[in-house]
C-alpha cells in the first residue's frame, strides 16, 4: 500500500493528534504522519509523537523577524519531511498567504464549529451565550481568511439547555476525533476533488436525517 505521507502542526496538548496518531497505526490506513512540529517548545503533543517514534521539530515564531520568515521556515521543515498534506491541530498562528497558496487543497484544518458559524477563539461559549440548538465541528481545506475554506466534513452535536462551555466543548471534542481521521483518508485514498469551492467526495452519501431541537414529548 501507498502511504501518503502527512505532518502535524500543533501548539498545544495534541488531542486531535493523537486521534490521527491513533488511526495511522490500523494497517489498512493510508497515511502516515512523517512530522509533528510545534510553535512552542512546552507542546504537550511533542513529547507524545517522540515517544511514539514520529520526527518533531520545534521552529518559534520569536525567533524571526517578520510572519514570512517564520512561515518559510516552517514550510521548509515540512517539505523536508516530506509531507504531502498538512493538518493543523490546535496550531494557534495565522499562516500567511503565500504559504497557505503553496498547500492549496493540501492544508487542512479542525475548527469546533459548523462553519461558516462562530470563527475565531472560544466559539463554544459564543454557542452557549447565543442559545443555538446544535453546533459541532468542520473539517475544511485552508485559505488564507481565517476559518475559512472548502468544508469537508462535518458532525452535529446538539447544545443541551444544561450545557456550559466545558461540557460542550467535550462533546464537540469526541466528534472532532472521529472526523479528522476520516477526512484525511478519504484526502490519502482519492476520494476528494475541490470544484469550485466545494468539496466532492468520491462515494460519499448526503444525510438526509432532519434534527430538531427542542421538542416536546407528546403524551401517550
Amino acid at each position: 500500500m501507498a502511504y501518503m505521507k502527512i505532518a502535524v502542526l500543533i501548539s498545544g496538548r495534541g488531542s486531535n493528534l493523537q486521534a490521527l496518531m491513533a488511526a495511522v497505526e490500523a494497517p489498512d490506513f493510508p497515511a502516515e504522519i512523517s512530522l509533528v512540529l510545534s510553535n512552542r517548545a512546552d507542546a504537550g503533543g511533542l513529547e507524545i509523537a517522540a515517544a511514539a517514534g514520529i520526527d518533531t521539530a520545534v521552529i518559534k515564531s520569536r525567533d524571526y523577524e517578520t510572519r514570512e520568515e517564520f512561515d518559510s521556515a516552517v514550510d521548509d521543515r515540512v517539505r523536508d519531511s516530506g509531507a504531502q498534506m498538512i493538518c493543523l491541530a490546535g496550531f494557534m498562528w495565522l499562516l500567511g498567504e503565500s504559504f497557505v497558496n503553496g498547500w492549496r487543497d493540501r492544508l487542512l484544518n479542525i475548527h469546533p464549529s459548523l462553519l461558516p458559524a462562530f470563527k475565531g477563539l472560544n466559539v463554544q461559549a459564543q454557542a452557549v451565550e447565543m442559545g443555538v440548538q446544535f453546533s459541532g465541528c468542520t473539517v475544511h481545506f485552508v485559505r488564507p481568511e481565517l476559518d475559512d475554506g472548502p468544508i469537508i466534513i462535518q458532525a452535529v452535536v446538539p447544545v443541551l439547555a444544561t450545557d456550559d462551555t466545558a461540557s460542550l466543548s467535550s462533546r464537540i471534542l469526541e466528534q472532532e476525533h472521529i472526523i479528522y481521521p476520516m477526512a484525511v483518508r478519504w484526502i490519502a485514498e482519492g476520494r476528494i476533488r475541490v470544484s469550485g469551492e466545494k468539496v466532492m467526495v468520491d462515494g460519499g452519501i448526503s444525510n438526509q436525517q432532519v434534527l430538531v431541537s427542542p421538542m416536546i414529548e407528546q403524551p401517550g
